[in-house]
């Protein structure tokens, strides 16, 4: 079954664009991530998805509710976590926690999300102690004490350091393992590359590429391979292909190779400098990251959307 389904979504200011005819859906269950520069309408989409903002035609349905009219209904059943909240900074993490679970008829309780989000030892601290890293934490537990069927995560690691990313992580991957659908924006491509069972990339409005990362990593079939030339040694004997980019750092020149057959490429270059008795130092064989894919598929930064 689907926890989101988008048929159409348009949505629209003025003259402005922000979301054009966009449609896709969420499996129970999995972690979808949206992607898109600044100004790409993933923002929007995520608002009328969460019931924030109205949508101008399409049709959008969350956990089997209409967004626009689900209520209390719909409140109850998900959780958020924004880019930045407003929590006050006068009371302590454990009163925080508390405040915001009774909004909900069903929750965790505060000693479960203290040690799901490793702010055990600030329990008793007043949030406005806490680091940048343990505020973006506390935003995380404020976003799954409500035991939500689904999470949305928008920039949920920023300012974390890479232990507290990987425990982040391990979080989400076992709240999942439980059955909650999460929906991550990030510009942390790795993250979503870890995390995201498949993977949306907007621009201007519309979805431009979805598949699992694998899917859209495969999608650009180019392999850079490149390593240090020998001193002396020239690069037609290498066997190197005509278009082969050259650089040069403290004295040393690079080579580097864009093939869509890298085994038949690296296998003539190795071969011909064995041949001549040369050693090639500094090989490096790199396949396409998510970045790079998503950067081919998103293009040049959209432009700004204003939002009223």
């Amino acid at each position: 079954m689907s926890a989101i389904e988008i048929s159409g979504l348009r949505k629209t200011y003025g003259d402005i664009v922000a979301v054009d005819g966009l449609s896709f859906e969420v499996a129970e269950g999995e972690v979808y991530g949206l992607l898109g520069h600044n100004g790409a309408g993933k923002s929007t989409t995520i608002e009328i998805l969460e019931g924030h903002r109205e949508r101008t035609s399409g049709s959008v349905s969350v956990l089997g509710l209409d967004p626009a009219t689900g209520g209390r209904e719909l409140r109850d059943r998900i959780g958020i976590v924004l880019q930045s909240s407003g929590t006050d900074v006068e009371l302590t993490v454990r009163e925080t926690i508390e405040l915001y679970g009774s909004a909900y008829r069903r929750r965790r309780t505060v000693d479960e999300v203290l040690d799901l989000v490793g702010l055990d030892e600030k329990a008793d601290a007043r949030v406005a102690s806490l680091s940048g890293g343990q505020k973006r934490r506390l935003d995380l537990g404020l976003g799954i004490v409500g035991c939500p069927e689904l999470l949305f995560l928008d920039e949920p690691t920023t300012g974390f350091d890479p232990a507290a990313r990987r425990r982040s992580w391990e979080m989400i991957q076992g709240l999942c393992s439980l059955g909650t659908t999460v929906v991550l924006t990030t510009h942390y491509l790795d993250e979503a590359e870890h995390l995201a069972d498949r993977v949306g990339v907007m621009a201007r409005g519309k979805m431009v590429a979805e598949g699992t990362p694998a899917e859209l990593m495969s999608a650009s079939p180019t392999t850079t391979i490149s390593f240090e030339l020998p001193d002396g040694v020239d690069p037609d004997a290498l066997l190197v292909p005509a278009d082969t980019v050259f650089g040069e750092v403290g004295g040393v020149t690079t080579c580097v190779i864009e093939t869509a057959e890298p085994t038949r490429v690296l296998a003539e270059v190795m071969g011909a400098a064995s041949a001549r008795g040369h050693e090639l130092t500094g090989i490096s064989v790199r396949r396409p990251s998510l970045e790079d894919v998503f950067l081919g598929f998103a293009g040049e930064r959209d432009e700004e959307v204003s939002e009223p």
